[in-house]
């Protein structure tokens, strides 16, 4: 019920054509039985567009300035409810809102006659978003004013519910959350085909679930296999797929939209069909034992899969739909509003709320202070490198519409590029997430060119070479001298200074980092890092431009391994200390994933790849020699020839799985090699000693002013190294944990070196009892 939208579909859960079992149809007559008849009499209408509210309307309305809700009689006896915010581009549902809608419809609900009554959103494009999640946030604090807003919600449905006339929700671009909750206690669902138009539950990405009834009547309706599917992925279906599955009646063009929904109140008031739909509503779905056994099982196999658990929220929905299924409704709305209490007051709510508040700041912010800086528009584009992050950059920028031009060394290189670039495209369109026409106009957007002088009518140059530092300035030099002096020429390295390689340069100002991380097409973080002598210009460029291209962009001062790569080599070089000392690589990966990594640290640097891994951690461990202990190993297998996924063996073995690997016997002398000890670990203490050094580097970015402040840390971790989110980052997690039992960890392990030493900031935190985020 949660305004919880796209910006946080990086945390939730990915359900790429799971199914639920196949309990989706216990009550075949109840949508498709009447749907036929009434489509085709929909269909067979004019298709005249409706006249213009104003001249329909018999001027009964209840005008208030700054109301969200209105409402009005139309010429036919309809009353027609119209939810629109004032100063917002979205209307969510707040307490406020509610009360008025509760307002609305307790006087309506008074009227003689009534016809009919239809539910409408004032913003073109823009149904409703969600319950407002500010007012959520406070949960934890005040818990009495949550289950006021679940019990006022409740009374608002039910009395949608006894509306003495059928009722339609007339749904026109997204209904998520608490909106879709309002749309399932109307009778029908009528939806625009707006491309904007999707239906969702997004609660569990915020670690919440539905509170004012979708885990009881979203079940009832259509079935609940397919209920689970939305419910426990949190993922939202289009207008299409909710026809399809009996979610809305229809689907219709927008500006027939109002038409089409009189007609249907006519309709279902000749058919006499909506008591019917309330008492199936009301009543238990009727799942036999067997079928109950065989949904719910295959439904928490799924979950598990993709959560191990964490967050609770999925498991928690599939439990409260598995108890209720076959219970009454009002027995089922209890069970799920006690759910819901027990969620909102949780760590992980509070935590995935405030990821989804500092993702939503990082999309508006500009990334400079300076209100003058007005960012540069950017059209044309050159990628100089060919290689797997060249194609990448150069595939999400002609995704987004800009036109690119690839330069490198042959030809050879560059039609390789392209074909992997159309080998791309093409996955895309299989997993229906591209159509084959914006795959074909994305490649067309895409040239390439092995002289430098077709790079001066670019407006932006992107180096993605290789991470050698006198190629990379030599490059930037010849650049120079064909691109005009207003264009920017940005490096994508990962491990290099900005200022040291600006130096170099005519016009330092306008050059700066654009870290995109691997592979770019999927990884939503994007690194700009400001030099020295970047301007506010062009910073406010490349973060306009990161969002464009649909990524996160977070604002770096240039230092060693700028944010991401400078908290993960701890993490990383950690692990590989804790091999010599005699745990082994499938320990110390398992206990990282218990923890909430997507995978375990050692497991990582075999994906990176080994030899990438050893040049980035020793341009750190140069950096900051007192605390990065280098580790003999990684070198030992690059030695070997071991690099990883992409040589077949790294730390594991991928001939027989290229994507899983497989424990290597053949690892096991190397490593006898490198050990110093064998003595044994226990899970507390490997994930003691992985995250600590990483806190306590967090500690030393923020006191350097590397970033903002601790949201940017977190936000960088767990978009770009898939950090927990529902442990809120690492700074978050620090914070549940206190400083002062941070500070006795620390105290545990110092024996081991300046690596586990506490911070001022940390011993000052502890001192006062404070936090990172007060």
């Amino acid at each position: 019920m949660e305004h919880a939208g796209p910006g946080v579909a990086r945390v939730g859960l990915p359900w790429v054509g799971t199914r639920f079992g196949n309990c989706n149809s216990v009550h075949p007559d109840r949508q498709t039985a009447i749907r036929a008849p009434w489509s085709r009499c929909i269909r067979r209408s004019s298709g005249r567009p409706p006249a213009v509210l104003g001249n329909q309307c018999t001027k009964k309305e209840q005008v208030v300035a700054e109301r969200a809700v209105t409402w009005q009689q139309l010429p036919g006896g309809e009353i027609l409810i119209s939810i629109s915010q004032p100063h917002s581009k979205v209307n969510v549902v707040s307490q406020s809102v509610l009360a008025e809608l509760e307002q609305v419809v307790g006087e309506i609900s008074r009227m003689s006659p009534l016809t009919g009554v239809i539910l409408s959103s004032g913003k073109p494009g823009m149904f409703l978003a969600g319950a407002d999640l500010r007012e959520l946030a406070q949960a934890w604090r005040h818990p009495e004013l949550v289950r006021q807003l679940l019990e006022r919600g409740h009374r608002l449905l039910q009395q949608i519910e006894n509306l003495p006339c059928p009722s339609v929700a007339a749904i026109d671009g997204p209904c998520l959350g608490g909106g879709l909750e309002i749309a399932l206690a109307f009778d029908h669902r009528l939806l625009s085909t707006h491309p904007r138009t999707e239906l969702g539950l997004p609660e569990v990405k915020v670690g919440l679930i539905p509170g004012w009834g979708g885990t009881q009547r979203l079940p009832r309706l259509i079935g609940p296999s397919l209920a689970l599917e939305m419910i426990c992925s949190g993922e939202s279906i289009s207008a299409t797929r909710a026809v399809e599955i009996g979610l809305a009646f229809d689907a219709v063009p927008g500006d027939r939209l109002l038409e089409e929904a009189k007609r249907l109140l006519l309709l279902s008031r000749q058919l006499h069909d909506w008591p019917n739909i309330r008492r199936r509503k009301q009543q238990p779905v009727g799942l036999s034992e067997e079928q109950h056994a065989y949904t719910f099982a295959v439904a928490r196999g799924q979950v598990w899969q993709k959560t191990r658990g964490h967050p609770q929220a999925p498991l928690v929905a599939l439990e409260v739909v598995e108890k209720t299924v076959n219970l009454p409704l009002a027995d089922g709305l209890a069970h799920e509003r006690e759910a819901f209490l027990r969620l909102a007051v949780s760590s992980e709510a509070r935590n995935l709320i405030a990821v989804f508040f500092q993702q939503q700041r990082l999309q508006k912010d500009p990334g400079v202070d300076n209100s003058q800086a007005v960012p540069r528009n950017i059209e044309r584009v050159g990628v100089l490198g060919a290689g797997v992050m060249g194609c990448g950059i150069a595939s999400v920028l002609a995704r987004r519409g800009l036109l690119v031009q690839m330069l490198d060394v042959s030809s050879e290189i560059l039609q390789n590029a392209l074909q992997r670039i159309e080998r791309g495209l093409l996955e895309r369109v299989q997993l229906g997430r591209m159509r084959p026409e914006e795959a074909a106009d994305t490649l067309a957007r895409i040239g390439t060119t092995q002289a430098p002088a077709a790079m001066a009518d670019r407006d932006l140059v992107i180096e993605a070479v290789t991470e050698n530092e006198d190629l990379k300035t030599r490059l930037f030099r010849e650049l120079e001298n064909y691109v005009g002096g207003e264009t920017l020429i940005v490096s994508n390295t990962s491990t290099l200074s900005i200022s040291r390689m600006a130096r170099t340069l005519q016009r330092p100002h306008r050059f700066a980092g654009l870290h995109f991380f691997n592979p770019a097409e999927r990884m939503p973080l994007v690194e700009v890092v400001r030099g020295e002598a970047s301007d506010d210009v062009t910073i406010a460029t490349l973060v306009a431009l990161a969002k464009r291209l649909g990524k996160t962009p977070i604002v770096v001062r240039d230092s060693p391994g700028f944010l991401v790569n400078r908290l993960l080599f701890p993490y990383l070089n950690e692990a590989m200390l804790m091999l010599e000392e005699g745990a082994t690589p499938r320990q110390i990966d398992q206990a990282a994933v218990e923890f909430g990594m997507p995978m375990g640290p050692v497991t990582l640097q075999d994906v990176v790849g080994l030899d990438t891994a050893l040049y980035a951690g020793r341009v750190l461990q140069r950096a900051f020699p007192d605390r990065f202990v280098e580790s003999r190993i990684v070198a030992e297998l690059v030695q070997a020839g071991r690099l990883g996924q992409k040589s077949g063996a790294g730390f594991y073995n991928y001939s027989r799985d290229p994507k899983h690997g497989s424990d290597d016997p053949a690892l096991e002398p190397i490593l006898e090699r490198c050990r110093r000890a064998h003595r044994s670990f226990s899970n507390d203490e490997i994930t003691d000693r992985l995250f600590l050094p990483m806190l306590l580097e967090a500690t030393r970015v923020l006191s350097e002013q590397v970033v903002r402040d601790a949201g940017d840390v977190d936000m960088g971790l767990i978009l770009g190294t898939g950090f927990p989110a529902w442990r809120g980052g690492i700074l978050r997690w620090a914070d549940d944990l206190g400083a002062t039992s941070i500070l006795e960890k620390c105290q545990r392990y110092q024996h081991l070196g300046v690596r586990f030493q506490p911070t001022e900031l940390l011993r000052q935190l502890a001192a006062t009892n404070g936090k990172f985020y007060p």
